[in-house]
């Protein structure tokens, strides 16, 4: 009799802090924004919590073209980092609306002034900016943080070391332009060739990385990256080689006395076995960018 009425209270205090807890995502829910920017060639959706000077997180979707981050299928990941405290810069470079239409030639600064206009808003804290990127989007990210100094952080999911040629039928051009110049890429070569035919693209990535010259020159110089990386691979990837990519450019932070901290981490399974683990790109940026200065 005295375990009833003492249960009582204790079931009351756990639901009086269950409607509490309700009443705080609704509240949480209801002071976040939703903001389209007008940037040139790239599709920019800005999304904000309710608290002021929020580091910036940017999302790069990849080959698939579009804004991949804004979709439903992301709409948990965005809103958790809201919750979280920080603003979600959502970017699509190809195939949205008033971008190009092929993975082409794209011009890295065009996104960089997308990232720099969503800073302008009031709520954001523009000396705080991580780009979270995947596949091709990966490229991008680990390119925007060779290239620009306020870039704080860079997560590489199945990334790739080097530049490679545009996704068009002759493989001719480079997929990024930096000052309206072509990057250097690493070109489709004899020994690719029967891959490319039956459609094996990572046999495709393979033999094209055995022109070691070609790679040194298109290698993405990862080294002059500003604040933390984090690479994220699969072993068995179907796609590119992601994992000897992403040891690649390990590899390379450690020859230039990278003194940033950076990790490597690959899972078993395919091109998108990474995702599943979306919780290692939290836990590294709560731990090294949201408490950088």
């Amino acid at each position: 009799m005295n375990r009833y009425r003492t249960s009582i209270p204790n079931a009351r205090r756990s639901g009086i802090r269950f409607l509490i807890l309700c009443a705080w995502l609704l509240i949480s829910l209801s002071t976040m924004a939703q903001v389209s920017l007008e940037t040139p060639n790239v599709e920019s959706v800005l999304y904000l919590g309710k608290n002021k000077k929020q580091p910036l997180i940017v999302g790069l979707g990849g080959s698939e073209g579009g804004n991949a981050w804004t979709s439903d299928r992301w709409k948990e990941t965005r809103d958790a980092f809201l919750a979280r405290g920080y603003a979600f810069l959502a970017l699509g470079y190809f195939g949205a609306k008033g971008t190009p239409s092929l993975l082409n030639k794209i011009a890295i600064e065009d996104v960089y002034r997308a990232i720099k206009e969503a800073t302008r808003n009031k709520q954001i804290d523009g000396r705080k900016i991580a780009i979270i990127g995947g596949s091709r989007g990966a490229d991008l990210a680990l390119l925007l943080g060779s290239y620009y100094e306020d870039i704080d952080c860079v997560v590489s999911i199945v990334g790739s070391n080097a530049v490679f040629p545009g996704h068009t039928r002759h493989f001719s051009t480079s997929c990024w332009t930096y000052q309206g110049k072509e990057l250097p890429f690493v070109p489709v070569n004899e020994a690719a060739m029967p891959h490319l035919l039956m459609r094996n693209l990572k046999g495709a990535f393979e033999a094209m990385l055995t022109d070691t010259a070609s790679v040194e020159k298109a290698a993405i110089q990862v080294e002059n990256i500003k604040g933390p990386v984090l690479f994220l691979s699969a072993t068995e990837d179907e796609i590119c080689p992601s994992t000897a990519m992403a040891e690649q450019m390990s590899n390379r932070l450690r020859a230039n006395n990278f003194n940033h901290p950076f990790e490597h981490r690959s899972f078993p399974g395919g091109h998108t076995e990474p995702l599943k683990h979306f919780e290692l790109v939290v836990d590294f940026l709560d731990k090294y960018f949201l408490k950088r200065k």
